[in-house]
């Protein structure tokens, strides 16, 4: 039976979504949470969007057996890939997306210019499209995939001479057009927020949307009287579907966090099994 004692389930391609539960944690501190990385599968970007939709339906179905009273689709291509397929799938649950931060970036914008980042999958995604056509308009968007970059950050190298040449390429030509925000449309990329904004400088602003997805949270959990009001911290489950001392890293390079990890193994496309 789902209460308010119910976790946040929050899954990812991998370790990226770390970046929003972070900052559902910093927001919602009584809460229990499970974290899913699919690091299997890692990266997602280049997957078929079909093949995408097929993994977040069984990780989204494995979340709610495990009881999780909202789902928060903390990757950018999965959102873009399957947010609608979910919501369709599983009429009774609830679930928040990540939606590319281009709204807020073509609001503030001084110079109508705005770099978004993001996975070739996010760009291809109606969601996408359909951000742009509502809110940007009459903004100039200059677009990058930064490849490689989920792989370098997934590897811990937040600020290797790799990751460093992946940035410079991507945000050297948007910052010769003028660009002064650069959008986040990847959760792994706000933990390379730093060396961004040591290319970019102090005048371009960086737009990560993970601040605004904990609040819808929030915004859904007391809406339905299902805010955890136990003055105690929740407890957070870490569970991935690689390898548990791999993801131990992660924690420990992208949250300063020391956790016991739990594994669940792929059985096809469309079953996970939890490791003893």
């Amino acid at each position: 039976m789902i209460d308010s004692k119910s976790p946040i389930g929050i899954f990812d391609s991998g370790a990226g979504g770390l970046s929003v539960l972070r900052e559902v944690r910093a927001l919602l501190p009584n809460e229990n949470l499970i974290y899913f990385g699919d690091q299997a599968h890692v990266p997602y970007g280049a997957r078929p969007l079909t093949q995408i939709q097929k993994f977040s339906e069984t990780i989204a179905r494995f979340l709610l057996e495990q009881n999780s009273k909202i789902v928060v689709v903390a990757c950018n291509t999965a959102s873009a890939a399957a947010l609608t397929h979910l919501r369709e799938t599983f009429r009774e649950a609830q679930f928040v997306g990540m939606e590319p931060a281009v709204k807020p970036a073509a609001e503030t914008t001084r110079t109508g210019k705005v770099g978004v980042l993001a996975t070739p999958a996010t760009f291809q995604g109606a969601l996408y499209a359909s951000v742009v056509e509502r809110f940007a308009s009459d903004v100039e968007l200059f677009q990058d995939v930064c490849e490689g970059l989920v792989q370098e950050i997934e590897r811990g190298n937040l600020r290797g001479e790799e990751t460093r040449r992946i940035l410079y390429s991507a945000l050297r030509p948007m910052l010769e057009e003028n660009i002064d925000a650069v959008v986040l449309g990847c959760t792994h990329y706000p933990f390379v927020i730093p060396l961004i904004k040591e290319i970019a400088g102090d005048k371009v602003r960086v737009i990560d949307p993970a601040p605004a997805v904990a609040k819808q949270v929030k915004r859904l959990l007391e809406a339905g009287e299902r805010l955890n009001k136990n003055p105690q911290s929740g407890q957070i489950r870490f569970i991935t579907s690689g390898a548990a001392n791999a993801f131990q890293s992660n924690l420990r390079t992208l949250l300063d966090v020391e956790a016991k990890v739990e594994t669940a193994l792929w059985r096809g496309d469309d079953k996970l099994i939890q490791s003893a």
